[in-house]
């Protein structure tokens, strides 16, 4: 696709009239397909018999009948596609990046197919890039002055998880000093007691984990060299996903010079050893391709992207960091770690072992590492919550680099 050079963001031709044909597309290809093709198959198994009873012409019946109706569903879909296609094609309606949902929409479509959009549908993929107030931010010194004019050298960098954007940091978040209900973000709560600059990264969480890794490698490199004074911290916060493409960014960056600033690592509900979910998804679409009846199932199971699948293994090979230190949160719906449900779901998506590096059989994956259990929460509330922040800024509250003694 075409970006520009310096943001990562996308085309301005990419709309929400677009966005919304594509999903008409998808509706068209699985859903109706799916529908029409277990259809088919019941009647098929119910006309084996009848057939025996002489009722041949009945079947030639249902057959045209369900073909003229499946037929022209599909059609007024296409049709429906192709003209709100070329509705964005003459910029009528808002483009996608001017409207939040618009963009919750996208982020969301790219983590469930990114990896496919990027070579059927271009303008609705997106590179990696720094994100301030929902737009990119140019990786040059006028384009980071700009966008931290309090730029300072402690900097807490936070990549999202799966299907999300980097506006979930801010979930139940509300501006300091108003008297609504909720909490400062994380970001804002950390720059405000403890001088950090937060920087927020937007990622296709359909591509794979190392290749987010890799990209995201370069982009601090970038942002690093740029940065409008000297670097000297750099904190790494993942959600669940975010987790693992910041420890695969950190091993393929040994050689960048930024890594060597990373002093923590801190991982929210990530699943290093992988995601029942995930798992769970590749089962079905084994066992439900087996039955014809269950076949467009699968077909939708299968189309699930490379980022996804991803999450099935999680990333137990990627080494850690020796200089750095790793910080591994786990919720769980339950009070205690121990209940059965937290064994068997966690906080609804990762389990506490998978959390914490901990498999049953070899070594844990972070010895050493600071652990902390959040209970009564699912794999959301990490994004905001109290006990997080906590330990958040106990982590992050030492002196800043020019204050540390030589």
């Amino acid at each position: 696709m075409s970006v520009l050079a310096d943001t990562g963001a996308m085309p301005a031709t990419a709309g929400l009239l677009g966005a919304t044909a594509l999903a008409v597309d998808h509706v068209d290809s699985l859903v109706l397909a799916g529908v029409r093709d277990a259809h088919t198959a019941v009647a098929g198994r119910v006309h084996s018999v009848t057939d025996h009873l002489g009722g041949r012409l009945e079947r030639r019946m249902h057959d045209g009948i369900t073909t003229a109706v499946y037929g022209g569903i599909g059609l007024g879909l296409r049709t429906a596609a192709r003209v709100l296609r070329a509705a964005d094609g003459y910029q009528f309606g808002p483009a996608v990046e001017d409207d939040p949902r618009g963009r919750f929409v996208l982020s969301a479509v790219n983590g469930l197919i990114g990896d496919r959009l990027r070579e059927e549908r271009p303008e609705m993929c997106f590179d990696a890039g720094i994100r301030v107030d929902g737009r990119d931010v140019a990786l040059n010194r006028a384009g980071l002055v700009e966008a931290y004019p309090h730029a300072g050298e402690s900097v807490v960098v936070f990549l999202h998880g799966l299907c999300e954007t980097e506006a979930y940091w801010r979930r139940r978040s509300v501006p300091r000093g108003t008297d609504e209900t909720g909490h400062p973000s994380y970001g804002d709560r950390l720059a405000a007691e403890h001088g950090w600059t937060p920087v927020y990264v937007r990622y296709n969480s359909g591509l794979g984990v190392a290749e987010n890794g890799a990209a995201i490698s370069a982009l601090l490199g970038r942002l690093v060299a740029a940065w409008p004074v000297p670097v000297g911290r750099i904190a790494l916060v993942g959600h669940s996903m975010g987790g693992l493409v910041a420890r695969a960014a950190t091993a393929v960056g040994g050689s960048e010079s930024w890594t060597g600033r990373v002093t923590d690592v801190v991982c929210l509900g990530t699943p290093h050893l992988g995601s029942p979910v995930a798992r769970v998804a590749e089962r079905g679409r084994v066992a439900f391709g087996r039955i014809p009846e269950t076949a467009g199932v699968s077909r939708v199971l299968a189309a699930r992207s490379i980022g996804i699948e991803d999450l099935r293994d999680g990333l137990p090979e990627a080494g850690n960091l020796p200089h750095a230190s790793y910080r591994l949160v786990a919720a769980t719906l339950t009070r205690s770690p121990r209940h059965p449900v937290a064994l068997a779901i966690g906080d609804l998506l990762v389990q506490p072992r998978s959390a914490l590096g901990t498999p049953r059989r070899g070594a844990e994956l972070f010895p050493g590492a600071d652990i902390v259990h959040v209970p009564s929460a699912d794999h959301f509330d990490l994004l905001n919550h109290d006990d997080v922040y906590a330990a958040l800024s106990g982590w992050l509250a030492g002196p800043r680099p020019s204050e540390r003694t030589p």
